[in-house]
């Protein structure tokens, strides 16, 4: 069967059998597929490197009834140094593990997989507090995904939080982690997103557990 190549990054691998691995990819074309790397735990695999959590590149991938597997990969960034990033490495699991829950088959993942790889870099780049990098991720991907909106008006809000709220969810990916706020701003910015995001993932993610337990 002729393969396709798809663009994206590597949300999960799991071990699969002996040698094999099971991949959950978020594509741009798409959106959430998943695929199987025959042979990626066995040494000198072609596709062990490419076959781990933040991959970013182009897959070639032949198609099944339920799932690809995977070729080859042209890998664009491994973000290999993530993993000397503590806690930061346990941001990014959680980053991948939220981008999982809201994406889905055939959607369009262009501005998601944007998303991710501009985060990923914030987070090695370490200009902003972790803390407040999730809450930003937390309210562009809720934004992309259609379930986030500002209040119409401040109210108690610190006006500084309002704008912010609305630059976050309109802003150019790129420019998104660009700004920052005073204390009462940031702690009245986080209690918003904090409270839409409690309406909006109904299941517990793990990875978010994990990240608290480290970040004590």
């Amino acid at each position: 069967m002729e393969s396709v190549e798809l663009t994206g990054v590597v949300l999960l691998a799991q071990p699969i059998g002996e040698y094999d691995k099971r991949l959950v990819i978020l594509t741009r074309e798409r959106g959430k597929i998943t695929a199987f790397a025959h042979g990626a735990r066995r040494p000198g695999s072609a596709v062990m490197a490419a076959s781990n959590p933040f991959v970013f590149g182009t897959f070639s991938l032949i198609p099944g009834r339920n799932a690809y597997t995977l070729r080859s990969a042209k890998v664009a960034n491994y973000f290999t140094e993530l993993a000397a990033s503590q806690p930061g490495v346990y941001y990014g699991f959680y980053f991948l593990e939220l981008a999982s829950f809201f994406s889905a088959e055939e959607m369009d993942a262009h501005e998601m997989v944007n998303l991710i790889y501009v985060s990923l870099k914030a987070i090695l780049k370490g200009n902003l507090p972790l803390e407040f990098l999730r809450k930003v991720y937390e309210c562009r991907i809720m934004a992309e995904n259609g379930v986030f909106a500002p209040p119409d008006q401040p109210g108690s809000m610190e006006q500084s939080a309002w704008y912010a709220l609305q630059y976050t969810a309109a802003c150019k990916v790129t420019e998104l982690y660009s700004f920052r706020l005073s204390e009462r701003a940031e702690t009245d910015y986080s209690a918003y997103i904090k409270k839409m995001l409690k309406r909006t993932v109904d299941r517990p993610m793990k990875s978010l557990a994990l990240l608290e337990v480290m970040t004590e």
